[in-house]
């Protein structure tokens, strides 16, 4: 159960690919988006061409630069253009691997899956397979397709109502031939939670029965459907038994931010085959979990058609399942639970952070979460016997092949309807039609149906990103990440007039009338205080990146936008830039910024501090800067500021901090080395380090004498930063005095606040919180760098006091939630949380080098 809280081609071989597709996307409808190849390829990784046939290639996930912007290339894989079905190849195998976790359990290994899926393919002409990218520790994710098999005109004809769909959905709904034979996609995902593994061996045999089955069943669902297997999204976990990725990401939560190679893989995917049809087999919740979910449910999908058939489809799911006749007293499982029906709240469907939910906006009216009902990881893993492992292990694989087999009937018996309410959530989004708010009327069929679960929203006429010099680096990555999820951006080429005032030319913008406008509200969007609704929240429930991510978005609420010098794009501009002449300025307000000054600094390029907190690029180092500019796409402006105060030198990163932090920290190109109690009563070279940042996993407390000395040793003459509880625990011993105060332990979200220090000069006024902290009772020499807006700071999310009326936003309200001292900045907000607000990173990378430049020996003489 989900908690609650390769090989790289020559560059000569990148370009021409690259201008092939240049020819390619210039009639290329807007679904084909991407980033700047030049920016990716400049950041020291060229994209990885895949193995084999894939549907398109991705770029490499980069390391620890700025170019690790959770964004892909999105190549046509030029070698399938004009074929059909199917697309087989021959797999290369993997090495052996006795020490892959899965095998205790009697389930496949991941090295077996190459040699079952040859095995697969060689049954017949129904089964193909492709190479759909790379996990963070290079393992190949599978994509298996089961359909009949297509002529190169056939699957033509197929793509050409698929895209129909989309783009001219009031056209495709009167469509005889989308009717009579576009293919419904079906799409299933397993093994997101590495460590929750059955429905990889499910999906297995059920692709080995379907290319066998001989029924007339079989033969109609396969004519009229397109089937797609991901294997195993995280291949990384399934090896090592771990939830998380080779990085420590828990990839069922990063759809939003898409900071892993695993994700960007599967929204592709999502962007692709467009599914109608999609479950995501996940474990252990015992009966059998079968979304749909508990309120809240998220205010920008077309809900009433979604609920009507993931309840529909869940009660065929739970019909099959417990058709099994597994019973509690013999075999441990209960009945099946669908949290709609069965719960009040708590598992909810609010944040398209999870699979399934993000699927919605790409047009699946029907998509699930199921857990299946019996453990065999974590503490079940290490303690049961072996055999009762297999058991259990062989019962949860039953029951998610029972639920996959119960959906491929509903996709069957349903797929006209399924089809037309697919076209119908495109044709509201294109036309700007009002969402329908569900209700025992317009949902028929479904019980229990009240006032609370109507979630519906208001969606602005546009979203407009204004040109200018604050932009820069933060609107293009705000813009390339919207195109990579399927938005559409159009970019102006004259000044224009909307909603009352003025943009200037080379403003973004993004017209909400458009299929994917649930997507693109969902991104940009303030989001909503959802603390009044629910008592509980499952996950996070807010993750604006219009207030989150650096650049200024700003919402139209109504205007004409016919007749706007508005062209579409498909990457942003570039905008790396280096002033002619004299010395140079470095903002350091976004975490490319970041980077670039750690990769000046690699260089030994003497950068200074300026008092503002931008740095100082001497004029002789202006062929480094113009590298880092394009590398970066940063700009060095020309400068008039007084001396700067400190030169610097690039800081190496002591880091207890959790794998999410350990991400963002590289991406800043920081030089980390990670520590933790355990590492530290080990005996820890300190003299390795310049900086300590701490949030979680090192308790001062809890090291033996010796570590404790050198850690004090450490403090008395080198920076901390410190975030959250057990960041702000460590403040005293490095000699700030500030008392924190904790909120309650599940609150999170966006929230106000008042930038006063030059920590946060320049940085956007919301940040994210989760488990939010504050600082009382300041002592002699404390700054307040930041503070928690007056009144009630959350903008959007949940956050409520806790059982003894306490920790809420109220009492938060006007307290500093960032402070410094002479050796000290303390974070009582998330500015790093799972790689997500990227406006609040270089919170984080100028506090650190403050602080490093605070350290003994860290900082040169002025001169």
């Amino acid at each position: 159960m989900p908690p609650t809280a390769g090989a790289v081609p020559p560059r000569s071989v990148l370009i021409t690919t690259l201008a092939v597709l240049a020819l390619a996307t210039a009639a290329a409808p807007a679904r084909t988006t991407g980033v700047d190849p030049a920016r990716t390829a400049g950041a020291g990784v060229a994209p990885a061409l895949r193995e084999g046939s894939a549907t398109e290639h991705r770029a490499a996930d980069a390391p620890a630069a700025a170019a690790r912007t959770a964004l892909t290339a999105r190549l046509p894989d030029l070698a399938d253009a004009g074929r059909g079905y199917p697309r087989q190849q021959v797999l290369a195998p993997d090495p052996e691997n006795a020490a892959d976790r899965s095998l205790k359990l009697g389930l496949v290994p991941y090295h077996a899956i190459a040699p079952r899926l040859n095995a697969l393919q060689r049954l017949g002409d129904r089964v193909s397979v492709e190479v759909a990218g790379h996990s963070a520790g290079g393992h190949r994710l599978y994509l298996v397709t089961v359909t009949a098999p297509e002529s190169a005109a056939e699957t033509q004809a197929q793509e050409q109502m698929r895209d129909r769909i989309e783009n001219a959905p009031a056209a495709a709904a009167e469509d005889p031939a989308i009717k009579a034979s576009y293919k419904t996609p079906v799409f299933f995902n397993s093994n997101i939670h590495g460590d929750e593994r059955e429905g990889t061996d499910a999906a297995l045999k059920l692709i080995e029965r379907l290319a066998t089955a001989n029924d007339a069943s079989t033969a109609d669902l396969l004519a009229h459907s397109r089937l797609y297997f991901d294997l195993t999204a995280n291949p990384d976990g399934r090896i090592a038994g771990t939830r998380a990725n080779a990085n420590g990401f828990d990839l069922n939560r990063d759809f939003v931010t898409a900071s892993q190679p695993e994700v960007r893989a599967l929204r592709q995917i999502e962007i692709d085959k467009q599914p109608a049809v999609m479950l995501d087999l996940h474990g252990y919740v015992n009966g059998t979990l079968i979304e749909p979910a508990t309120p809240p449910h998220g205010e920008n999908y077309e809900y009433d058609l979604f609920l009507k058939n993931t309840y529909a489809n869940a009660l065929g799911m739970e019909a099959a399942v417990n058709g099994l006749r597994y019973t509690p007293a013999k075999d441990g499982v209960a009945p099946v639970q669908i949290p709609f029906r069965d719960q009040r709240e708590g598992w909810d469907d609010w944040p398209p952070v999870f699979t399934p939910q993000y699927a919605a906006f790409h047009g699946a009216v029907a998509a699930h979460t199921v857990e299946i009902p019996l453990a065999v990881n974590n503490a079940a893993y290490d303690t049961l016997p072996a055999t009762e492992l297999k058991r259990r292990a062989a019962i949860d694989v039953a029951v998610a092949e029972a639920a996959m087999r119960a959906t491929l009937d509903y996709a069957r018996s349903h797929r006209t309807t399924l089809i037309a309410d697919q076209i119908e959530v495109f044709r509201r989004g294109t036309a700007g039609a009002a969402q329908v708010p569900v209700s025992p009327k317009t949902v028929p069929g479904v019980p229990g149906i009240g006032p609370e679960d109507v979630y519906t929203t208001t969606f602005p006429r546009a979203y407009v990103v204004p040109a200018g010099r604050t932009q820069r680096s933060a609107a293009a990555r705000l813009v390339d990440h919207l195109l990579a999820n399927d938005v559409r951006v159009g970019r102006a080429t004259g000044d224009f007039r909307l909603g009352g005032r003025t943009y200037p030319s080379g403003s973004y913008l993004v017209d909400l009338h458009q299929p994917k406008r649930g997507l693109a509200n969902a991104l940009l969007a303030d989001g909503r205080d959802i603390s009044d609704k629910v008592s509980v929240m499952y996950d996070i429930s807010g993750w604006s990146l219009g207030r989150l991510w650096g650049a200024t978005v700003e919402a139209v609420p109504d205007g004409r936008l016919s007749g706007l010098p508005v062209g579409a794009v498909h990457e942003a501009a570039a905008v790396g830039h280096v002033a002619p002449s004299g010395d140079l300025r470095l903002r350091l307000d976004d975490p490319r910024e970041v980077a670039a000054l750690n990769a000046l600094l690699a260089q030994h390029v003497s950068v200074r501090l300026a008092g503002d907190g931008s740095a100082v690029v001497p004029a002789s180092a202006r062929a480094a800067a113009a590298d880092a500019a394009r590398t970066y796409d940063v700009s060095f402006d020309a400068t008039t500021l007084g001396p700067a105060t400190a030169a610097l030198r690039r800081p190496r990163v002591a880091a207890a901090v959790t794998p999410g932090e350990l991400f963002a920290l590289r991406e800043m190109n920081f030089d980390v080395v990670p520590v933790s109690t355990e590492l530290l009563d080990a005996g820890f070279d300190w003299s390795r380090a310049d900086v300590l940042f701490v949030s979680a996993g090192l308790d001062r407390d809890d090291l033996d004498a010796p570590a404790r000395r050198a850690l004090d040793a450490f403090l008395a003459g080198h920076g901390l930063v410190g975030r959250g509880a057990v960041g702000a625990a460590l403040g005293s011993a490095a000699g700030l005095a500030a008392k924190p105060a904790e909120g309650s332990p599940d609150a999170n979200g966006v929230v106000r606040v008042v930038n006063s220090g030059p920590v946060t000069a320049g940085a956007p006024d919301h940040s994210f919180v989760y488990a939010p902290v504050w600082f009382t009772d300041l002592g002699p020499g404390v700054r307040v760098e930041q503070s928690y807006a007056t009144g009630n700071p959350l903008l959007a999310g949940h956050w409520r006091p806790g059982a003894d009326g306490f920790g809420g936003p109220g009492a938060a309200a006007g307290q500093a939630s960032v402070v410094s001292g002479p050796r000290a900045v303390l974070f009582g907000t998330e500015p790093l949380f799972r790689d997500h607000p990227k406006g609040e990173l270089a919170q984080v990378g100028r506090a650190l080098f403050t602080m490093g430049a605070a350290s003994s020996g860290s900082v040169e003489e002025s001169g």
